[in-house]
């Protein structure tokens, strides 16, 4: 037995066929050479599947025309409008396509990775300058993936239903169960925060996406709660990250961690000389001591973790603390034969 093509392929496979045909395609011709309309058992059937693919196809945006025999009026075929339908040519700085290529590098999640590539591929196709990337080279920071919750968080957001997280505060370690109105999922210092509000306890609220542990459980109906005001949006970030800030030190390998080095700020006046230091001086030989201002101890730490022994953490000691912690923790969640791989 053939085995019978999803829906979503065979409207791809119509789309295909409508935009490279010469003229046009009735629907006879749709049923013998597009693949996925054999499966139909009857003409109705075909007939139902043909004129919902058509329905989606506009409802995406997609011009598809009409179009009548000359000598029959009654014997229709269908095309797509190449002209609506194609992209006007695009013009693109070596600026313009270097922050592009920023951005396209910024997502490293891998579900995301193929599709910016491609995209990447073809908008360097069309740029003024093949090395326009190098504009931007290593400036890119990686965001990690948000692991399984990011899905769910993201439709729980899109549908305006209510979460149910467990979830380990970054200063007390606690970890306890949080019902959450989401509302947005933003990129921050190489990780995802979701911001909304907590219904226990009846304020906004801010929550890195790595401390949630295990799955994200809905509650409730989609719809159940309005969309948040811009302004309230706002005060949630504003409280979330304007902070007291502080400074840290570290010491980076030569030509690594650049989107933590172009952060660099200058030494503060008591500044310690680390290359002096009898323990630490052996540890910075051959790196570049630099500032950076912080204002979450766990943020920074969750994003310089993602550099591996590219950076070392000299000040704060709460900041290195919390590093070796997260390592502790990708080490206990390696599989053995990794973790004897390293210890070998």
């Amino acid at each position: 037995m053939a085995t019978q093509i999803d829906p979503a392929e065979r409207l791809l496979n119509l789309l295909i066929a409508l935009v490279n045909t010469h003229g046009r395609m009735t629907k006879e011709q749709v049923r013998t050479s597009v693949a996925g309309y054999a499966d139909a058992p009857s003409d109705e059937a075909f007939e139902r599947m043909f004129e919902r693919d058509k329905d989606t196809l506009r409802e995406l945006g997609i011009p598809l025309v009409t179009v009548t025999n000359a000598g029959h009026g009654d014997d229709f075929g269908y095309r797509v409008d190449l002209d609506a339908y194609a992209l006007p040519a695009i013009d693109l700085t070596s600026a313009e396509l270097g922050v592009l290529t920023l951005a396209a590098q910024t997502w490293q999640d891998r579900t995301m990775r193929g599709d910016t590539a491609r995209a990447l591929t073809k908008l360097r196709a069309v740029g003024q300058a093949p090395g326009a990337s190098e504009l931007v080279t290593g400036l890119a920071p990686r965001v990690r993936s948000g692991g399984t919750v990011f899905a769910p968080l993201l439709d729980a957001a899109q549908a305006r239903q209510v979460v149910r997280i467990t979830y380990r505060a970054a200063n007390t370690g606690e970890v306890r169960q949080r019902r959450v109105e989401p509302w947005q999922l933003i990129a921050r210092r190489g990780g995802w925060v979701l911001i909304g509000w907590d219904q226990d306890r009846a304020a906004p609220r801010s929550f890195r996406l790595s401390r949630i542990e295990g799955s994200v459980r809905t509650l409730g109906e989609p719809g159940a709660f309005p969309p948040p005001a811009p302004e309230q949006v706002e005060r949630a970030m504003a409280a979330w990250r304007d902070g007291p800030s502080r400074i840290a030190t570290l010491a980076l390998l030569p030509e690594r961690a650049e989107a933590t080095r172009v952060r660099a700020v200058e030494a503060p006046p008591d500044a310690r000389d680390w290359a002096s230091d009898p323990v630490a001086g052996p540890l910075v030989a051959g790196r570049d001591v630099v500032h950076v201002v912080y204002r979450s101890e766990w943020e920074l730490a969750e994003e310089l973790v993602g550099y591996g022994d590219a950076v070392l953490v000299l000040d704060p000691p709460e900041v290195r603390d919390h590093v070796l912690a997260l390592l502790t923790q990708a080490v206990a969640l390696a599989p053995d034969d990794e973790r004897g791989e390293r210890r070998g």
